[in-house]
Order: structure tokens, then sequence, then C-alpha cells
């Protein structure tokens, strides 16, 4: 049994959808990145690697790569994710944190869930999303930006 933990954040920014957990949520303002910069798929695949020794998500697809500019990160997750099974591991459970003031995270977490759950080929009930304001405090409270956060729990094939 393994845990791994993941964190991102990224910035605002004018003229790009807003895309969290694979769901393009109505905002005036999206995610600055290299990628579709998907603050929370990016914390997930952090979460997975780490937890399997792989590294993380720069390491496999670097924002140096022409490759992966404006990639899906649903992609990615599940690149990322079959390098975490052909290393010999499941997943017990996901547990994610969105932080951020605005825009509401609630309404969209179900369809999250349900996209994670479809990319890493497990029950919806293994995957948990939650959201949380800064209390307008910091970075976040200013609405400068949103991060993630995320545990993840991979348990041997062969156990």
């Amino acid at each position: 049994m393994r845990i791994g933990q993941g964190f991102d954040v990224h910035a605002f920014a004018e003229g790009r959808p807003l895309i969290i957990g694979g769901v393009t949520i109505p905002h005036a303002r999206g995610l600055l990145g290299h990628s579709d910069a998907d603050v929370l798929l990016h914390a997930v695949t952090d979460a997975l690697l780490g937890a399997a020794g792989l590294g993380d998500i720069g390491r496999h697809f670097p924002d140096t790569d022409p490759t992966y500019r404006g990639a899906d990160s649903r992609v990615l997750l599940r690149a990322a994710f079959a390098k975490v099974q052909a290393a010999g591991w499941r997943l017990g459970n996901l547990d994610a944190t969105v932080h951020a003031q605005a825009p509401k995270i609630g309404p969209h977490a179900s369809a999250m869930v349900a996209n994670i759950a479809a990319d890493l080929q497990v029950a919806p009930e293994v995957i948990n999303i939650k959201a949380k304001t800064n209390e307008g405090l910091g970075y976040l409270g200013r609405q400068e930006g949103i991060a993630a956060t995320v545990v993840a729990l991979l348990f041997a094939v062969d156990a």
C-alpha cells in the first residue's frame, strides 16, 4: 500500500476556457498553463505518480515539450495511470479538494467525479471531490487563481 499527494495551482487568464476535472465551467476567465491547465487533473496525476514512485507530471509531460501545448489533461491522466498500472499498482481511493473563491465548484463535482472515474476505470465511489473557498484570504481569496490538493491510495496488484 502506498499513498501519494498531489498539488497544483494555476493563475487565472483572460481568453481561456475554465476546465476543472475535465469539465468546462462557465466563467469569465480560464486558467493559464501550457496544457489545458486543468488544475484538478494535474494534482490527481501527481498524486498517482507520486504514490507509485514515478515522479511527477512535469517529468512525464514537460511544459517545455511542444507536444503537450494545449494538451487535454484527461489524456495525460490516462497515460500516467497506465504507467502506474504497468508498475503493478491499482487505485484504492482518491480524495481531492479544489480551492477556489469563485466559481462555485460544488455544482460540477459529480461530473468531475464521473470523468475521473471513467479515466481511471474505477467506480465513482472510489473518487471524492470537495470544494473550499479561502474565505477571501491570500491569492486564492483575491481570485487570482485556483488550486487543488489530492491524496491517492494505491495497492499492489498482487495484494
